[in-house]
């Protein structure tokens, strides 16, 4: 199933006899909470999800954006109406991350039949709506593990084997500037690889030849490339893993990412543009 759907295919597959469970995860890194902005105008029908509190853990040793508690997960989502055999669709502001998050999230967890909303509510041109909905309870239970999933060794590891791609800002893989963790720069061994690159002017993803150019270009060439992607906190990087999808390649993510990665004093950090 493609990954992604146009706003145009929700529109017709909402008027279908089995609607899409519709999911808002609105979120900026830094930036004000989502709910003020989903109480004030959201695409009908759609249930509103925290990243912060809901599609991560607490943070601490684990990173900024730790993975939920599976058991936690599932709760949320059955409360926002999904069920085993639910087509879920995500959708955020526009910048696709918070939305990827999600889909990664019950993509690892064993749900298949989810989608992004490819360009969020910017892509969205029919009415919104302030009515919160309360769907009836869904009956999704959580089974972690059908995404591959990397840990800092694994992560490391796969720097030195394989292709370890980090899809923060090139800035911040340099380590010219580093505003919100510890240290800057990368895991050694890895290739930069800006999440911002995955998508055109509108924030929609690039076609799926373009992205498998793109990413053949960084070393992610053949099917059976092994490929894994960091970021900052594990959310950007969901994206970086969405669109590699996209572009044929099944990723392996490091959810706690640069943010565990440079907590550990004992891990290597490289700067520069040179991944080692």
């Amino acid at each position: 199933m493609k990954p992604i759907i146009s706003a145009s295919e929700y529109v017709s597959e909402s008027a279908g006899p089995r609607p899409p469970v519709l999911l808002d995860v609105r979120w900026q890194l830094g930036g004000p909470h989502g709910l003020p902005d989903y109480e004030a105008g959201h695409i009908p029908g759609a249930v509103f999800v925290d990243l912060d509190t809901e599609l991560a853990g607490p943070a601490g040793d684990g990173g900024r954006h730790p993975l939920p508690d599976p058991a936690v997960f599932g709760a949320v989502m059955r409360r926002a109406g999904v069920g085993r055999d639910s087509s879920v669709i995500v959708y955020d502001g526009g910048q696709g991350w918070a939305a990827a998050r999600a889909w990664w999230l019950l993509r690892w967890t064993g749900h298949e039949d989810v989608r992004v909303l490819d360009g969020g509510l910017a892509a969205w041109t029919g009415e919104l709506s302030k009515e919160t909905p309360v769907p009836a309870e869904g009956d999704f239970t959580p089974a972690p593990g059908a995404l591959p999933l990397l840990d800092a060794d694994g992560a490391a590891a796969l720097a030195r084997s394989g292709l370890l791609l980090d899809a923060r800002a090139a800035e911040r893989y340099r380590g010219d500037v580093e505003p919100i963790d510890r240290v800057g720069g990368h895991i050694p061994g890895a290739v930069s690889a800006p999440t911002g690159e995955n998508v055109g002017a509108d924030g929609r993803f690039l076609p799926a030849d373009a992205l498998a150019t793109r990413f053949a270009g960084l070393g992610a060439t053949g099917e059976s490339a092994e490929v894994g992607v960091y970021c900052g906190s594990g959310v950007s990087g969901a994206h970086q893993v969405l669109a590699l999808e996209i572009a044929g390649h099944r990723a392996a993510l490091y959810a706690g990412s640069w943010s565990q990665w440079s907590r550990d004093e004992s891990r290597p950090v490289a700067t520069g543009p040179d991944p080692q």
